[in-house]
């Protein structure tokens, strides 16, 4: 398993993570120090937990965002589904209808050509 290290506020941390996810853990602990460092600029010397939980916090508050975005986009998706079935189903009705309209005259047609012929 490979092993990297990153730096969150000024502190060195040796991380393990998946084969092929360096890249994606290293940019998760560079947002990490960023918030970090953002947040004791803002908020001044307000202690390395407290600005620690406060970033996490903010990251869990986006994520949480994200997956209420995330719902309601799958519940309107849904909606817009059933929607589409519903216009499919109505169009091949119609189809039908217009099918059957189509064919009917066409035998009448062919009456009345018939008719025509024999009289």
């Amino acid at each position: 398993m490979p092993q990297i290290s990153v730096t969150i506020d000024g502190k060195s941390y040796r991380m393990a993570c998946a084969e092929g996810e360096e890249a994606h853990l290293s940019a998760l602990a560079a947002d990490l120090d960023t918030r970090v460092t953002g947040m004791r600029q803002s908020f001044g010397e307000i202690g390395d937990m407290r600005l620690h939980v406060m970033a996490a916090l903010t990251q869990a508050d986006e994520l949480a965002e994200l997956k209420r975005r995330l719902a309601d986009l799958e519940t309107e998706t849904a909606t817009l589904r059933e929607r589409v079935d519903t216009a499919d189903s109505v169009r091949a009705d119609e189809e039908t209808r217009i099918a059957d309209g189509l064919g009917r005259a066409a035998e009448r047609l062919e009456r009345l050509a018939s008719a025509l012929a024999a009289g």
